[in-house]
């Protein structure tokens, strides 16, 4: 039986169920996020064949509150950093936490009693792993790089500007954002030769959202990059016939203002909640963006393509769970659907400054984690694995635009099954 992957101490992030996805027939669907106990193979000692992580304390940001930048409660934002040395003194690496989405006043009322709507909630420390490890057998071109995971309490992608009175909430991601870009600035960032802002799911969308914004605050000579990492969240036509992602996002850009921070470029010719999504966003961002997606992302087949609502027989839930299941006709409107991705993708692509991983597994956020990221038998197409295709894409090296063959033909993915 194929071997499948999900590294322990990512449970330690990742093992709390996330906090709202969408309001369904009065009932709340869980943002799927993968952890130990809901996902087959992770290591027996909760690390792997990994080393122990390290551990990195939280840091409020204690001027936000005079800014409006608060989270869904109005408790302060925060991130977690961990200072560069050597020749990645003065480099910067900025990951932008996902976690779903809130798109009614129910749903965000329960996420701010959760670490993804109020700090409060928030562990004080968590791991540095993948794209954050501070060891170079780990994490190759940025382990001793600046390293900040910003948390994400907003529900919004960092893209909300509004509040709630009534229901005491507050959408602030665009302030959060500002505010925690003004904060790193002033602890040494605006010194920065060299910049990477990434993010994955929801904080990948955040990445394609702010990668302009974040190239603005750099002088002329700066290298700035932005990588999104299971960002490419599709506008498709789910199992039913219908558009679940495309009503949710209409629902939280409306809820939470976030229309406000969308892109003119985008906006002055599409509705808000299509600019809601990075197909219709990436070919227009001007700094250099690669995209690291799975053709079958875990994620959007359980919650876009085929969620509870738009399969009530339950016609495609075991396939959900496990790919090995699928009957062929399922697989077939999977390949449909890797299919659409590739086409969101041929525009830009085109464009030499731009970078692509797309690799057919059935996978999500494979920056973070450290058997997808960087290790002896990672991911890989050809024989490009994620981190050094990153790499040399960010340092042009070399000119990376990896596209799978379709499944089953790579037998490197750490495929997610779920119990």
């Amino acid at each position: 039986m194929k071997l499948l992957w999900v590294l322990g101490f990512m449970g330690m992030v990742l093992c709390r169920r996330t906090d709202g996805f969408a309001d369904v027939n009065g009932t709340k669907e869980e943002d799927l996020h993968y952890t130990e106990s809901n996902v087959y193979g992770y290591g027996p000692n909760g690390y792997g064949v990994f080393s122990r992580p390290l551990m990195v304390g939280l840091t409020l940001i204690n001027g936000a509150a005079a800014k409006g930048a608060v989270c869904l409660d109005g408790t302060l934002p925060g991130y977690h950093i961990h200072r560069g040395y050597g020749s990645g003194a003065n480099s910067w690496l900025i990951q932008l936490e996902g976690g779903g989405w809130c798109d009614t006043i129910r749903n965000c009322v329960y996420r701010k009693k959760t670490r993804r709507g109020s700090s409060a909630y928030m562990e004080k420390q968590i791991p540095f792993a993948g794209i954050l490890s501070n060891k170079a057998g780990e994490n190759p071109d940025f382990y001793n790089w600046n390293r900040v995971k910003v948390r994400y309490c907003d529900g919004a992608s960092f893209g909300g500007d509004s509040q709630n009175e009534a229901a005491q909430l507050y959408f602030r991601g665009q302030r959060i954002w500002e505010a925690a870009m003004a904060d790193l600035m002033s602890k040494g960032m605006r010194y920065a030769n060299q910049a990477l802002l990434s993010g994955c799911s929801a904080g990948g969308v955040a990445t394609v959202l702010h990668c302009d914004e974040f190239r603005a605050m750099f002088r002329g000579t700066t290298r700035v990059k932005c990588l999104s990492d299971a960002g490419l969240f599709l506008d498709v036509i789910d199992v039913s016939g219908r558009r679940t992602l495309r009503n949710m996002f209409r629902r939280v850009v409306s809820l939470q203002g976030a229309y406000k921070s969308l892109p003119w470029s985008c906006t002055n010719r599409l509705n808000p909640t299509l600019c809601f999504f990075p197909q219709h966003l990436i070919a227009s961002v001007k700094t250099p963006l690669f995209l690291v997606n799975a053709a079958y992302d875990t994620w959007q087949i359980q919650a876009s393509l085929a969620s509870p609502t738009a399969d009530p027989n339950g016609l495609w839930h075991e396939c959900t769970k496990n790919h090995a299941r699928c009957a062929a006709w399922q697989v077939n409107f999977l390949q449909g659907f890797r299919n659409q991705m590739l086409r969101a993708v041929s525009g830009f692509s085109r464009a030499s400054k731009n970078g692509l991983f797309i690799n057919s597994c059935f996978a999500h956020c494979q920056t973070e984690r450290q058997d997808t990221w960087f290790s002896q038998n990672s991911p890989h197409i050809g024989n490009k694995g994620i981190a050094k295709s990153v790499g040399n894409w960010y340092f042009d090296r070399v000119n990376i635009k990896a596209i799978d063959c379709p499944y089953p033909c790579d037998k490197s993915c750490h495929n997610l099954v779920f119990r």
